[in-house]
């Protein structure tokens, strides 16, 4: 008996499963680091958001009459990154809402995983901030879960302003000793946890190296040929975070070379405008979710034509006033 099915043919040893468990050992040391930074509340928001995006896709999927997914692990993975961008002190009521708006609204109402239109863990992290901008932007001193929560503001709030004495050194930004969401502070961390999803080739190195040298460029012409200034915003902001872990997700990034370039570059150029010009100190969600959407038409530009494609001939400017 002879199996026919549409193409590709090809099978590869990797699936869904084994690509986010890697995800999943890339984020924990981040997390270990925040839960040891900013205390073990840190574990107790990040069970919340696992546990309720796992059951809501569960319920949602036996609702819809789907199979069910929560074995793929990719309900586990959004938890961890939705968890990765709220702040320590949120509340848990707040984790749970945002948990089954990621899971049920963005990701089970357009099909379930890989036909999300945007990054889950991104578009319910907007939608809270939009909100509860004060219980998302409740930032506490490092280490003062141990006597007393003393709030502080982030690197790039401090940053330009007449307490920018209080900036943390770059050694404290590298290791994450300074205010920030649960898994944007330690950057050191998050370079390794990228270094470890590029040599399992989970992911390419051209978004976040688009990404990141996109922000790099734009803040050393704002600032002006500063080194430190660039660094500042480089390890501020859910930066590497969002450009390791969340700008390169499969279903809502190019599959091409040109286009991973193109949109790293277009999440770059949003982030430095946002930082620049607006309000807001972040851009990073912002600028992935915008390009998320754009997408669709960045492929539809640079996807490479099948090879023997014959070229649409010009119609004449005769032919086309006929036309």
């Amino acid at each position: 008996m002879m199996t026919v099915s549409a193409s590709p043919h090809m099978r590869a040893k990797d699936t869904t499963t084994r690509i986010m468990l890697d995800v999943i050992i890339a984020l924990i040391p981040t997390l270990i680091a925040s839960a040891f930074i900013f205390g073990p509340r840190v574990l107790i928001v990040t069970c919340v958001t696992v546990g309720t995006c796992v059951i809501s896709e569960y319920i949602s999927r036996k609702v819809m009459k789907r199979h069910s997914t929560i074995g793929d692990l990719s309900a586990i993975v959004t938890g961890l990154l939705l968890a990765f961008n709220m702040p320590s002190t949120i509340p848990y009521w707040i984790a749970v809402i945002g948990s089954v708006v990621a899971i049920v609204v963005v990701k089970q109402f357009f099909g379930g995983i890989g036909q999300n239109f945007a990054n889950p863990a991104i578009a319910a992290r907007i939608i809270l901030l939009m909100s509860f901008a004060q219980d998302m932007a409740n930032w506490v001193a490092p280490y003062s879960w141990k006597t007393e929560a003393v709030t502080t503001a982030t690197p790039l709030a401090l940053i330009g302003t007449e307490n920018e004495a209080e900036l943390p050194g770059l050694l404290q930004m590298l290791l994450g000793v300074r205010a920030g969401t649960i898994g944007e502070t330690c950057s050191l961390l998050l370079i390794i946890g990228g270094i470890y999803l590029v040599a399992r080739k989970v992911i390419s190195v051209k978004i976040p190296l688009a990404y990141i040298g996109t922000v790099a460029v734009c803040m050393l012409i704002k600032g002006h040929g500063d080194l430190e200034f660039v660094a500042y915003q480089l390890m501020s902001g859910g930066l590497l975070l969002g450009a390791i872990f969340m700008a390169t997700d499969y279903a809502t990034s190019p599959i091409n070379t040109k286009g991973k370039i193109i949109f790293g570059i277009g999440c770059g150029l949003l982030t430095s405008l946002i930082r620049i010009f607006a309000s807001m100190t972040e851009g990073v969600s912002f600028a992935i979710l915008i390009m998320n959407f754009l997408v669709p038409y960045i492929e539809m530009l640079t996807t490479p034509k099948p090879f023997g494609t014959p070229k649409k001939e010009k119609k004449s400017k005769k032919e086309a006033a006929k036309a």
